[in-house]
């Protein structure tokens, strides 16, 4: 198991690294995951780059420099990437029983919410309901990735805190699910708090530059780890 997916699940069970002012650097866990992860005090370096020359980056004692501009700067330069946002990270356990609302799974890979997904997460599986979209993959690490959607129309009315409570049932037992969420969105920042996800962190992941035209495949409807082969009702 690689140490990265390991630290998380360990999080997912609250344990957490020591707030002992330590980044660690690791390899990448896979060719398309590389940022880096703030805990309380405890960073975690990503990505497969020169580990003395990038700790060279960082002033003594200063446990915010993995996630400021400076050192992301430096990492887009040596691994050719992006930043693609700087967002909290939470996590919630799945939950037993039936979603609390009414959902549909999507089958259509050409589904524009399925295919951004498809840019950053394996076995994505998608769910509709009257005004908004949930979906589960597998994104940083293996680990399970929720995000949600709600129409315009439908918002105000408690749906996001739904679909992310959703999310958690549709997981199978034992298994935990992340978020990521960008903090300047107060509003979804609530729902998932609402939601029981727990603020555990900050992430920033560094993304390879997708076009519109690059093909992306379709979603893996066998993905292990959900609650059965089907959505329970």
């Amino acid at each position: 198991m690689h140490e990265l997916r390991k630290l998380l699940e360990e999080v997912a069970r609250g344990i957490f690294p020591d707030a002992d002012g330590v980044v660690e650097f690791v390899d990448q866990p896979g060719p398309r995951d590389c940022g880096v992860i703030a805990f309380t005090a405890h960073s975690v370096v990503f990505a497969d780059v020169d580990r003395e020359w990038m700790r060279g980056l960082l002033p003594a004692g200063d446990v915010s420099a993995p996630l400021n501009p400076p050192f992301l700067r430096a990492l887009e330069e040596w691994t050719g990437r992006r930043v693609d946002n700087l967002d909290l990270l939470a996590v919630a356990g799945a939950l037993t029983g039936p979603p609390p609302l009414p959902l549909v799974e999507i089958n259509d890979v050409d589904h524009p919410r399925i295919r951004r997904a498809l840019q950053h997460r394996d076995g994505v599986r998608a769910w509709q309901s009257d005004g908004g979209v949930v979906l589960l993959g597998r994104g940083v690490a293996d680990r399970w990735e929720i995000a949600i959607e709600v129409e315009d129309a439908h918002r105000g009315r408690g749906l996001g805190r739904q679909l992310a409570r959703a999310g958690r049932h549709l997981l199978g037992a034992g298994q935990a699910v992340w978020a990521q969420i960008a903090p300047g969105n107060a509003a979804s920042v609530r729902t998932f708090l609402g939601a029981g996800f727990l603020p555990v962190g900050a992430e920033a992941l560094l993304t390879q530059q997708i076009t519109a035209s690059t093909p992306a495949d379709p979603p893996d409807h066998r993905a292990e780890g959900l609650a059965g082969g089907a959505l329970r009702t």
